[in-house]
């Protein structure tokens, strides 16, 4: 089995349900410390039959996240299962637009479908260049896009400008991505627990954590989610990310959305800061459009029309990007800090 964890840590001898293993993810530790998630052949290979038939069939995949995390392994067993070579882009000097089109130009020039795996982050650069980059992802037949909640607003960008976007929704300890577009891969279940955490199970299962126990049949996430009125999952956001100012909660994802939507606003992040009042504050880092900015003002009108008063931002920081970790995921400890 795979050994080797992000940084060289060796797993050390597995032991009874642990030798089963094919691959150990080591989690981003989102959530407090970071864990090794033991992830069997049979689920692997599960979420990538099911990832491929929801997409139209096998095909050739770009991989331009890094495999040390479950969205840059998962292309590489899909290309496994695929039969086909996938093409990598060189990350070691940062995402860039020109270098994943470069990246993605000798995989276009083959026979389809093609497919490739993004996190928002990486979609909002190549949606705002512009350039090769935007004209290279919209050759693909399906871009998922996962690791984090997308701002609707970008997904509307990036749909507008030509990109086949798939959201999924997924993580580590469900072999990637296991919810596209709010409906479940095949032979995935969901459901929604008494105190709005989602919970999922299936096929693509990981058996359990390292030095703990396996998993049952269903694994309890720490996001908050709700059932759409057309069936579709809704994801909420992580329970942990909640802020509470002046009693009230506030969902820093419902902030994000609205923020995301106001013209001028390419990328923000929302988290609670501490308040000697209100206990926690709501501060936002947003990331403007440098030919037209947003004001500050319509963006606070913003929240409070639509989310209430206890959302509204006590403040706002302008950035010229949003810090990042692992895959892409926006660092939201990193933005708290910031406010130190």
């Amino acid at each position: 089995m795979a050994g080797v964890l992000p940084g060289g840590r060796g797993l050390g001898v597995l032991r009874g349900w642990e030798a089963g293993a094919a691959v150990a993810v080591g989690t981003s530790g989102s959530s407090g410390e970071p864990k090794v998630v033991l992830l069997s052949a049979a689920a692997l290979v599960a979420s990538a039959e099911a990832t491929h038939d929801r997409l139209g069939g096998p095909g050739s995949w770009l991989l331009a996240l890094p495999t040390t995390h479950i969205a840059g392994l998962q292309v590489l067993v899909r290309s496994v299962v695929s039969g086909r070579e996938p093409c990598l882009m060189d990350l070691a000097p940062g995402f860039r637009a020109t270098g994943f089109a470069a990246a993605a130009r000798p995989l276009l020039s083959r026979p389809g479908p093609h497919y490739t795996a993004l996190v928002p982050t990486q979609l909002a650069r190549l949606v705002a260049a512009d350039g090769p980059g935007l004209a290279a992802v919209r050759e693909f037949d399906a871009v998922l896009i996962g690791g984090a909640a997308a701002p609707p607003s970008l997904l509307d960008r990036a749909r507008q400008a030509g990109v086949r976007v798939v959201t999924t929704y997924g993580m580590s300890e469900t072999s990637g991505g296991c919810v596209y577009d709010g409906v479940p891969l095949d032979g995935v279940r969901v459901r929604i627990a008494a105190d709005h955490r989602i919970e999922l199970a299936g096929p693509v299962l990981a058996l359990g954590y390292q030095h703990g126990d396996p998993f049952g049949e269903w694994f309890r996430t720490g996001d908050l989610g709700r059932v759409a009125d057309d069936g579709r999952l809704e994801v909420l956001g992580r329970a942990d990310d909640v802020i509470i100012s002046g009693g009230e909660n506030v969902s820093p994802t419902e902030v994000e959305r609205v923020l995301a939507a106001v013209p001028g606003v390419r990328e923000v992040c929302v988290v609670g800061v501490p308040d000697p009042e209100w206990g926690q504050a709501v501060a936002a880092v947003v990331v403007p459009d440098p030919d037209a900015p947003p004001e500050v003002d319509v963006m606070e009108a913003a929240v409070r029309d639509a989310v209430g008063r206890s959302a509204t931002p006590s403040v706002i920081a302008f950035a010229p990007e949003l810090p990042v970790r692992g895959p892409g995921k926006v660092d939201r400890r990193a933005v708290a800090r910031s406010f130190e």
